[in-house]
C-alpha cells in the first residue's frame, strides 16, 4: 500500500508532457492526411500549379518539424494555435492547386482541432477561418456561387469543430472528475495507511498478544506481543489447565479459533513443569460485518503467571491455616464430648455444651469443605445419608437465619415447607441450605421477603429459596457457582466466593442439581433438587 501511494506521488512529480504529445499526435496525422491527398492529386494529373503543391506540403513539413521538437507545454497554451492555423494556410495552397478543389475536406482538422485546444476562440477561429479561407479559394478559382457547395462547405466545417468543441469540454469534465476521484483515493489510502499504522503501533505496544484471523482461517494480523508469547526460544510446549497433560497440536488457542471455534479464559500452561514455566489465558471470538456474515476472529492471549501463582500462594495458606485449625478443634470437640458424658452437668450447662459441640462439629466440616475447596481439581466431599425428612432441616436453618434476617427488616416466609422424607446426609443439606438463605439475607438490600419452600414428587425432594431482592447481573449467571468468582455485592454483603460452589458440589455429591434463575431488580430463585434414593456415598 505504501509503495503504491509513493508511486502515484513519483508519477505526479514527473514533468507533464500531455500537450506535447496531443500536439505531434495531432500534426503527424494531418500530415499524413495531406501526404495523401496530394499523391493523389499528383496521381491523378489535375495539378494546376504544382509550385503551389509544393509550397504547401513544404509548409506541412516545417510544421510538423515544429510541432515535433518546440516543447509546448512550458509555453502558453494559445501558441499551439500556430500549428493549426498553419494547416490552414497549408490546405488552402493545396485547395487553389487542385482543379477540381476537394482538398479543403482537410480543413475540419486544423478547425476542430482549434476548437478543441481554445475552446470558443478556438472555435471562432478554426471554423470562422476555414470558412473564410474556403470562399478565398472559390473567388480566386472562379467558381464561387456555382452551386450548393458554397454554402455546405463551410456549413460541415463549422459543424465539425462545433462537434469538437463539445466533446472536448465533456472530455475536459470527466477527466476533472477522475482526477478528483484519484485525489480522494489517493486521500483515502492514505488515511487508510496512516490508521493502519496507528493500530500497528497500538497493538504492538500492549503486552497481551492480539491475533486477527480471516473467515478463510488465515492469520492476517499478529502482534508482536503474541509472536514472543506463542514462540519462545526454547520452543516450549503447551500443557491443559492442570498443567500435566500435553496439549495435542489441534488443540491449541490458535488452531481451535482458525477452525471456527469460540472459547473465553482458556488457560494452559507452556513450558514442562517448574519455575520458567507460563500460563497464558485465551479468549476466542467470532467477527461479524454489518450483514451479520461471518468475516473471522479474533484471539487475545494474556500472561497470567503473576496471577496464577499468586492463588496457588493462596490456596495454600488458606490449606496451612484451616489444616492447622483442625488440630485444636479436634481436641475442643473431645473435650465436649467428655463434659456432656459426665454425668454432674445441669441442664443448662448441658444445653450450653450441646450448642458448643453442635457447632464446633459443624465448623469442622466447614474446615474440610474449605480444604477441599482449595485443592487442585474440583471439591470432593464425604456424604453419608440418611432417611430424614428435609422440612426438619430447613426449618432448623432458618429458625437460625431469622434473627439477623429481622435485623435488616426482612421477613422469612417458611409457610411453603412441606415434609419430604429422603435419603441424604443432613449436615451436608444443613450447609446448602445455610448458604442459600444466608446469601438471601446478605445480599438484599432489605425491607423485604425471602420464601423458602420444600415439596416432593415420586423420585425427587425440592428445595426453592426466593428473594425480592436487586437480583443477580446477567453476565454473572454463568459463572456464579464458580470457585472463588463474587458477584458485585450489595449492601453490606461479604463473602469469599465458596459458598454457592460448595454447595453445588454437596447437591451433586447427593446425586442431585441446583439451578438459579434471576434477573436485575426482580430476586433470584434457587432450586436444589436431591433424588428421595441416593446410590452412594462419596462425591
Amino acid at each position: 500500500m505504501m509503495a503504491a501511494v509513493t508511486t502515484a506521488r513519483a508519477d505526479g512529480a514527473r514533468p507533464d508532457r500531455t500537450r506535447e504529445r496531443a500536439t505531434a499526435v495531432n500534426q503527424l496525422l494531418f500530415a499524413v492526411a495531406a501526404l495523401t491527398a496530394s499523391s493523389l492529386m499528383i496521381a491523378v494529373g489535375d495539378v494546376r500549379q504544382g509550385e503551389l503543391l509544393f509550397g504547401g506540403m513544404l509548409l506541412v513539413f516545417a510544421l510538423t518539424i515544429a510541432a515535433l521538437v518546440v516543447p509546448w507545454n512550458r509555453l502558453a497554451v494559445r501558441w499551439i494555435a500556430i500549428v493549426p492555423v498553419g494547416d490552414l494556410v497549408a490546405v488552402l495552397l493545396l485547395q487553389l492547386s487542385y482543379h477540381d478543389g476537394e482538398a479543403w475536406l482537410l480543413w475540419m482538422v486544423p478547425a476542430t482541432w482549434l476548437a478543441t485546444v481554445l475552446g470558443w476562440p478556438g472555435l471562432v477561429l478554426g471554423a470562422g477561418g476555414s470558412t473564410l479561407l474556403f470562399w478565398i479559394a472559390h473567388l480566386l478559382a472562379d467558381d464561387f456561387g456555382t452551386g450548393l457547395r458554397d454554402v455546405l462547405g463551410p456549413l460541415a466545417l463549422t459543424t465539425a469543430s462545433v462537434v469538437a468543441l463539445i466533446a472536448a469540454r465533456r472530455s475536459a469534465a470527466q477527466r476533472s472528475l477522475l482526477d478528483e476521484q484519484a485525489d480522494y483515493l489517493d486521500h483515502a489510502v492514505e488515511r487508510a495507511r496512516r490508521q493502519e499504522d496507528a493500530v500497528s503501533e497500538l497493538l504492538d505496544a500492549v503486552d497481551f498478544g492480539v491475533v486477527r484471523i480471516g473467515a478463510d482461517g488465515s492469520i492476517s494480523v499478529e502482534n508482536d506481543a503474541h509472536a514472543r508469547l506463542m514462540t519462545p526460544a526454547d520452543d516450549a510446549q503447551l500443557f491443559e489447565a492442570d498443567g500435566v497433560t500435553p496439549t495435542e497440536p489441534g488443540a491449541v488457542p490458535v488452531a481451535r479459533a482458525r477452525r471456527g471455534e469460540t472459547f473465553e479464559n482458556l488457560l494452559h500452561w507452556q513450558g514442562p513443569p517448574g519455575d520458567q514455566r507460563r500460563a497464558l489465558l485465551s479468549t476466542a471470538r467470532r467477527l461479524f460485518d454489518i450483514n451479520g456474515a461471518d468475516v473471522g476472529a479474533i484471539l487475545v492471549t494474556r500472561d497470567v503467571t503473576a496471577e496464577q501463582q499468586a492463588v496457588h500462594i493462596r490456596d495454600e495458606l488458606v490449606a496451612s491455616v484451616s489444616h492447622e485449625l483442625r488440630t485444636p478443634l479436634t481436641s475442643v470437640l473431645g473435650h465436649l464430648d467428655l463434659a456432656l458424658d459426665s454425668g454432674d452437668v445441669g441442664p443448662g450447662a448441658r444445653r450450653s455444651l450441646e450448642i458448643a459441640e453442635r457447632n464446633a462439629s459443624r465448623l469442622l466440616v466447614i474446615i474440610g469443605d474449605i480444604l477441599a475447596a482449595t485443592a487442585d481439581g474440583p471439591g470432593r466431599f464425604d456424604v453419608r445419608p440418611v432417611r430424614e425428612d428435609l422440612a426438619r432441616v430447613v426449618l432448623a436453618s432458618v429458625e437460625a437465619l431469622e434473627p439477623r434476617a429481622a435485623e435488616r427488616n426482612i421477613r422469612i416466609d417458611s409457610s411453603g415447607i412441606e415434609a419430604a422424607e429422603a435419603e441424604f446426609d443432613p449436615h451436608r443439606m444443613r450447609q446448602v441450605v445455610d448458604n442459600l438463605v444466608g446469601n438471601a439475607v446478605n445480599y438484599h438490600t432489605g425491607d423485604g421477603l425471602i420464601e423458602v419452600g420444600v415439596t416432593a414428587d415420586d423420585k425427587h425432594v425440592w428445595l426453592v429459596v426466593r428473594d425480592d431482592g436487586p437480583g443477580i447481573a446477567e453476565d454473572a449467571l454463568p459463572r456464579l457457582f464458580e470457585r472463588r468468582y463474587r458477584a458485585q455485592p450489595s449492601g453490606r454483603a461479604t463473602g469469599n466466593g465458596l459458598g454457592l460452589s460448595i454447595s453445588r458440589d454437596l447437591v451433586r455429591a447427593h446425586g442431585g442439581e441446583i439451578t438459579v434463575q434471576s434477573e436485575p431488580g426482580s430476586g433470584a430463585t434457587f432450586v436444589v433438587r436431591l433424588p428421595r434414593r441416593t446410590t452412594g456415598a462419596t462425591a
